[in-house]
Order: C-alpha cells, then structure tokens, then sequence
C-alpha cells in the first residue's frame, strides 16, 4: 500500500441515522419504550420533537412528518392514508411494532413502495403461550372454581356445578390456523393435550393434518368442543362470526377463549349465554374496554 492510499484510509464513515417518528398513543409509548428501548432508538434513529405522536393535527408534528424517512407504528396510530402520505414526502419504510397492520396500513402505501414490516411473529408468540394457559386452566376451570371460592367460602358444593374438570380426552376446537392458531396447535401436540379440530376455510386441510390437527366446518365443530379458542382475523366477513346460535351449540361445560378480536363474538349474545352458564376467557372484547355494567365483568 503506498503512503498515499494509506492516508486515504481512516475510521469508517457512522452511518447516517434516518429521521424517524413514532405514531401511537401515549399509553403504548410508555408500554413498549422504556429506557433501555429509547436508548437503542437514539442510537439507530434520528429522533427529533415530538417524540411520538397519536395524531397528525398539531404544526409541529406535521413538520416531523415532513421530514421523517421511518415511521414506527403500533397500537394507537392514525391511518397512513394519501393526505399521510403526501405530506410525508421522504418516508421510505413503516415498522409496525405490534401485529396486524389491516387498520392503520392502506394500499396506498403499498402503491407508493414504501417498505413495511409488522412484529407479527414476535407478537404471536406470548398470545399463543397465553392461550396455551387459559386452555389448561380451562380444562380445570381454574378461573371460575376461584370466583366461587371467594363467594361461597367454606361451602364446597359449587366444586360439581362447573361440569367435567379432567384434562383427559378433552376436544380444543380453534377457529383460524393464524400464526397463533399454528402455534397454538404445535404447543397441545408438543404436549400431546387433547384432540385439535382447526375450522379455517382458507387454510390448507392438508397443512392442518401435517400440524397433527383435524379440518372441520364450524358446525362440526362447536357441538364437540370443550373449548373453543379464536384465532381469526377481524374482517367484515368474521363480524360477528360466533353469534347465539353457535353459542348455543357448544356443549354444557364449555370454554369460550377469544385472544383474537372482540368483534368475532355479538356481545349481547354471549352475555346471555355467559348468563346460561357459559364460561369465557376474554382477552379481548367489543367494546374495548366493556361499559362497567357488563355483567362480563361477573
């Protein structure tokens, strides 16, 4: 290497950080940006004022949008529809932090090539190791034997009023062979937990068997389960997918898991059917959150 070349070369050039702003609400910031978080951020990104925004009325988050490149998204974040877009004339890549980006993410700026990752799979794994829980304590019905604790005290005779409390020979029907859904199947398999029936009309029957699940049509289905766990999309197809009527199918003793959408489920109809004797877990529900008259709550 002659002198001249090496005094050429040097330390490597830092990259450039790319402007970037956070769009969710308050709430989320705080969840998912602690310390740690907003110092890996700093790190990697330009990050100027404000910080993160749940809207994009204020001039001073309309000047950030001018000049952002990136967009971090999660729950809580506007539209990113055209009027977004044209005023976000250098932005070049939306990460989504948390899963499905159907609310916030439109064609447009698909149309516009911008670049889009979701934490749908990172997302995916503590839903289904949740529903992995809420199925075992169902199976016991844990939840509702400790409700009946506290209210009848030392009187035992609610122990027989819950149905069937072995884990042995149990049915788990999910509705959606989703990420979680797939997860969820691979974890009672690992297990060797109860026989799986996954009703999802899109999903190849043959990938269902190969997970070591069963295909079934919903109204197969729901008279065999001993609990039902959705893992179904929120589309206006599935508005509303299990009313009274698929309710009323499921055998006494039954389980209601919902870790998806609130909207899967008429509200009205499982508060009567909860009312009957239903028993649900709900990660979810519709409204988000329940007035505080909902006898749910109870």
């Amino acid at each position: 290497m002659t002198a001249g070349a090496a005094d050429r070369s040097g330390p490597p050039a830092t990259p450039r950080r790319p402007e970037t702003l956070l769009l969710m609400n308050d709430r989320t910031l705080r969840t998912q940006f602690g310390p740690q978080e907003l110092a890996r951020l700093h790190a990697a990104a330009s990050i100027g004022q404000p910080l993160s925004a749940a809207d994009l009325e204020s001039a001073a988050v309309r000047a950030r949008l001018a000049e952002a490149e990136v967009l971090i998204t999660s729950w809580g974040c506007p539209v990113l529809d055209t009027h977004v877009l044209q005023a976000a004339p250098r932005l070049k890549a939306v990460l989504h932090a948390a899963g499905s980006i159907r609310g916030h993410v439109p064609p447009a700026v698909f149309d516009r090539g911008l670049l889009v990752t979701t934490a749908a799979d990172s997302n995916a794994e503590p839903v289904a190791q949740y529903t992995l829980g809420a199925i075992l304590w169902a199976f016991k019905k844990v939840p509702f034997l400790a409700m009946d604790a506290r209210r009848f005290r030392e009187d035992w005779s609610y122990v027989h009023e819950r149905g069937e409390l072995s884990g042995r020979d149990r049915t788990v029907v999910l509705v959606g062979f989703s990420r979680i859904g797939r997860r969820v199947t691979a974890l009672l398999r690992t297990l060797d937990l109860a026989r799986v029936l996954v009703v999802d009309p899109v999903a190849d029957p043959d990938e269902i068997i190969a997970a070591g699940a069963e295909p079934a049509q919903l109204a197969q289905a729901l008279p065999q389960a001993d609990v039902l766990s959705l893992h179904a999309p929120e589309l206006p197809a599935t508005r509303h997918m299990i009313k009274a009527a698929q309710l009323a199918a499921l055998p006494p003793g039954a389980v209601l898991i919902n870790t998806a959408r609130g909207s899967l489920i008429d509200t009205a109809a499982l508060e009567a059917a909860c009312r009957g004797g239903l028993h649900a877990v709900l990660d979810v529900t519709d409204p988000e959150p329940l007035p505080a008259h909902s006898p749910l709550y109870d």
